[in-house]
C-alpha cells in the first residue's frame, strides 16, 4: 500500500474514535457510528492488503460488504443539516449535497464490486487503494 493511502486510512480510523466523546445530537451520533463501522471494516482489510494479516476471502468480502452497506446509508444520514460541536462535518456537505452523495455512491460501488470480485491479496490491495481514494475525495472537501 502506498504511504499516502496508509496515512489517509489511519487518520480516518483514529480521529473518529476521539470525536465520539460527548456528542449529544442523535443524528450526528448515527453518522459517526456509520463512519466508525467503515473504519472497523478498513481495520480488517488494510492488514490483509499489506500482507500483515493472512488473506481471508470471507472476512474481506464481509468487510467490503459492510463498507458498501454503510456507504449506501451515508447520504440519508447527512440529509438533515444537523451539527454538534464535536462534529467534523463541514457545511459544504449541504451546499454541495449532490457531489457529496456521488462520492458516497462511488465508495459503495468500489466496495460492492470488490466484495464480488476479489479473489487474491493483490486484488484486495487494489480495492483498498480505490476505497482510500473515495475516502480522501470526500474528506478533503467535507470534513474538518
Amino acid at each position: 500500500m502506498r504511504p499516502l493511502t496508509l496515512i489517509v486510512v489511519l487518520v480516518c480510523l483514529t480521529s473518529a474514535v476521539a470525536a465520539h466523546d460527548g456528542v449529544k445530537n442523535a443524528a450526528v451520533q448515527a453518522r459517526m457510528h456509520a463512519m466508525t463501522n467503515i473504519g472497523d471494516a478498513l481495520k480488517v482489510l488494510v492488514p490483509m492488503a499489506k500482507g500483515k494479516a493472512p488473506f481471508d476471502l470471507s472476512a474481506a468480502q464481509a468487510a467490503l460488504q459492510s463498507i458498501a452497506d454503510h456507504a449506501s446509508q451515508t447520504p440519508g444520514l447527512f440529509e438533515a443539516n444537523e451539527t454538534d460541536p464535536k462534529s467534523e462535518a463541514l457545511p459544504e456537505i449541504w451546499t454541495s449535497f449532490a457531489d457529496f452523495t456521488a462520492k458516497a455512491e462511488a465508495m459503495e460501488h468500489v466496495a460492492a464490486r470488490g466484495a464480488e470480485l476479489i479473489d487474491t491479496r493483490e486484488a484486495l490491495g487494489e480495492t483498498v487503494r480505490e476505497l482510500s481514494g473515495t475516502c480522501l475525495s470526500c474528506h478533503k472537501l467535507y470534513r474538518e
